[in-house]
């Protein structure tokens, strides 16, 4: 589906526009090839490069073609079908124009569409900017959320079991997929500082500056967060370890202490002559060595810390 958007700076609100004019914003939705085709031709653009933005696994990277510049970005969706919290999105700045391309619904553009945050579509710099700000910004809320979910989970560290662990390995895959896309797009966002790719212009320079430093700040925040995961999981790992060994040196302790009334008895039960067969008090004098043999036992296993 292709929406184009239109507003100047003396405009109060962003409005929708059938026809394609200088300044616009297109914005592209799962598209066809037919759509595809349609806005090659329309915008003269790179038609090979346009069909990269509908493949799912596609990886941040910046290119220049003609007139255009293509900014291949990732950002956080929640509707993907595919193992990964990440959808590509494709950024166009044309001489007239600003193109994106996405697989889905991009959630970090409806603050735009709503009039919560305003953009000015003739301005196409500031618009990429916002834009990249908005997708960074979506990434640092989705930090947060998972920090307060480790750090609530590691309060249980003695009592993580297996559904906690794989909540782990989610929080892992999730904060991954955040690195593989931030890192490379902070790479191309510090080629169009060069200003070899699309204009740059001095008022711009400080925004772009906090945005790669913002980006920077994510992947930062997300290492770190992985390696407090991975810290959590393996000393999970470790107390479940050294509980297991308890519970299996406990067992091990009982079934010789069992093991030693066994033998005794077993030879006491045997059907030929044996010492003290005619004594009154004989079952009690093997049931006093018996418990005596199992308590001495005892002491020695508890005196070696095996209880």
């Amino acid at each position: 589906m292709i929406t184009r958007y239109f507003r100047t700076l003396k405009d109060s609100e962003l409005k929708v526009v059938e026809a394609t004019r200088s300044g616009v914003w297109v914005h592209v939705v799962d598209p066809s090839e037919t759509e595809l085709d349609e806005l090659a031709a329309e915008l003269k653009l790179e038609r090979e490069i346009l069909d990269d933005a509908r493949d799912f696994f596609e990886v941040p990277r910046l290119e220049r073609s003609g007139n255009a510049t293509y900014f291949f970005t990732r950002y956080l969706s929640d509707d993907t079908d595919e193992d990964t919290d990440t959808a590509p999105l494709l950024i166009v700045m044309g001489e007239t124009f600003v193109l994106t391309v996405a697989l889905h619904p991009v959630p970090q553009f409806e603050r735009f569409m709503t009039g919560r945050e305003v953009v000015h579509t003739t301005q196409k710099t500031k618009l990429f900017i916002q834009i990249m700000q908005a997708v960074t910004r979506s990434f640092e809320r989705q930090l947060i959320t998972l920090r307060r979910l480790v750090h609530r989970d590691r309060a249980k560290l003695r009592k993580i079991g297996n559904r906690e662990i794989v909540r782990f390995v989610s929080y892992e895959n999730r904060l991954n997929d955040m690195v593989a896309a931030v890192m490379p797009t902070n790479t191309a966002l510090q080629q169009v500082m060069n200003g070899h790719f699309m204009p740059v212009y001095e008022d711009d320079r400080e925004l772009m500056d906090d945005l790669r430093i913002d980006n920077a700040q994510v992947v930062e925040s997300a290492r770190s967060l992985l390696k407090t995961i991975q810290n959590v999981r393996n000393a999970a790992e470790a107390i479940l370890a050294n509980t297991l060994n308890n519970r299996i040196k406990t067992l091990t302790v009982l079934t010789i202490l069992l093991t030693i009334p066994t033998i005794v008895f077993s030879f006491f039960g045997m059907n030929v002559m044996l010492p003290l067969a005619h004594t009154n008090w004989a079952v009690m004098l093997v049931l006093i060595i018996t418990g005596a043999i199992v308590l001495g036992a005892l002491v020695w296993f508890k005196k070696n810390e095996w209880l």
